[in-house]
């Protein structure tokens, strides 16, 4: 084998531009903090809610205290450093386009609206909304009319499928955040604190401790069914051109 054929042949070449630079940056955070983020979600979702049901109260005590304060840290977090990255990313993809103001406006109405109205449906502790099954054909039909919405209201000529996939993904990055610090880890930080009184005291846990796990439960089971259809918008952003512009 001749020499020159152990070296590379590939020239690097380092775009000099800083906004390539900067979005690479942006993206690369952006994937770090969204593999700590997602991957703590699914393990709390597919492993840690059958394994805790599985412990009698004493291993409860002890394990509860020790391992969800440090996994709900890097999970919250983690959610934040990932939507401050995608929305700095999805702003910087919207300057390029026209009708900045107006998309970004809309997005940010549909997002907060489309919260409001989910915040309001986790909150509910009886009755058919306290049914997981009613409240995911709920949200599920929120969460269409959110794409809907967006589709219909950015959907202009100018419109790249790269700005509407990161408006829909990022919209319901938006709503996963926002469950994430207002209901998940307020009532997980209450339960905690129950917890390791009661270990400690030998209290017994407050009634609204049921209540407020139920209420953490459906609203981490709603996280993991909005990252399934916000990962796909994510990744059709660059490569899959499924919108085509309205004329």
């Amino acid at each position: 084998m001749p020499t020159d054929a152990l070296f590379m042949t590939v020239q690097i070449s380092v775009p000099q531009d800083p906004t390539s630079n900067i979005q690479m940056l942006l993206r690369w955070l952006h994937f770090l903090a969204g593999i700590t983020w997602i991957g703590l979600l699914y393990f709390f979702n597919l492993v840690n809610v059958d394994f805790m049901k599985a412990l009698d109260a004493p291993t409860k005590s002890k394990v509860v205290p020790q391992l969800m304060p440090r996994a709900l840290w890097w999970f919250r977090w983690g959610a934040v450093v990932t939507v401050l990255s995608g929305l700095l990313y999805y702003l910087m993809i919207l300057g390029s386009e026209p009708r900045f103001g107006q998309t970004f406006l809309a997005w940010v109405l549909v997002t907060g609206v489309a919260y409001a109205l989910m915040y309001g449906v986790l909150q509910v502790s009886q009755g058919p909304l306290n049914n997981g099954r009613i409240v995911a054909v709920v949200l599920t039909v929120l969460a269409l009319v959110v794409a809907w919405l967006i589709l219909t209201l950015n959907g202009h000529p100018t419109a790249s499928t790269r700005s509407l996939s990161i408006g829909i993904g990022g919209g319901y990055g938006i709503m996963m955040l926002l469950n994430v610090w207002l209901i998940i880890w307020p009532c997980q930080k209450k339960i905690i604190a129950w917890t390791v009184e009661s270990a400690e005291k030998g209290t017994k846990a407050p009634a609204e401790m049921a209540t407020l796990a139920r209420r953490a439960f459906l609203a981490s089971r709603t996280n993991t069914f909005l990252s399934l259809p916000m990962l796909f918008f994510m990744a059709a952003a660059s490569h899959y051109p499924m919108f085509s512009p309205r004329q």
